[in-house]
């Protein structure tokens, strides 16, 4: 018989989720295309349930995560701050963690 182990995880700021997979799905997706609307297509989310979801983020979050720019000549975007990034690799390392911690735990179960 095989087993798998099913978890999710979040980061929650005084009630509010800061971060969570969809959350930091969306910034590495304005990572990758330095805009909220490009991100948002590329996730298939709306564009206002991108922009609610960046700016829980923002809200909950000790400092700002995106910089936002607007028009222009070549249009405006939004591109992760320093703070963001590391957030980003804060929350990956935490999952990582979680998940080889998992996966040890079913091996005990594995064997019983």
């Amino acid at each position: 018989m095989s087993y798998t182990i099913k978890s999710r995880i979040w980061i929650e700021s005084n009630g509010h989720v800061l971060l969570g997979e969809g959350r930091v799905q969306l910034l590495k997706a304005i990572a990758q295309t330095g805009s909220l609307s490009k991100a948002a297509k590329a996730l298939n989310l709306s564009y206002k349930k991108a922009w609610h979801l960046l700016d829980s983020v923002n809200q909950s979050a000790k400092k700002p995560v995106t910089i936002n720019s607007t028009g222009g000549k070549n249009g405006g975007g939004t591109t992760l701050t320093d703070y963001g990034k590391s957030l980003i690799k804060t929350f990956d390392d935490i999952n990582q963690n979680c998940w080889d911690f998992l996966d040890k735990e079913l091996e005990r179960i594995e064997h019983l």
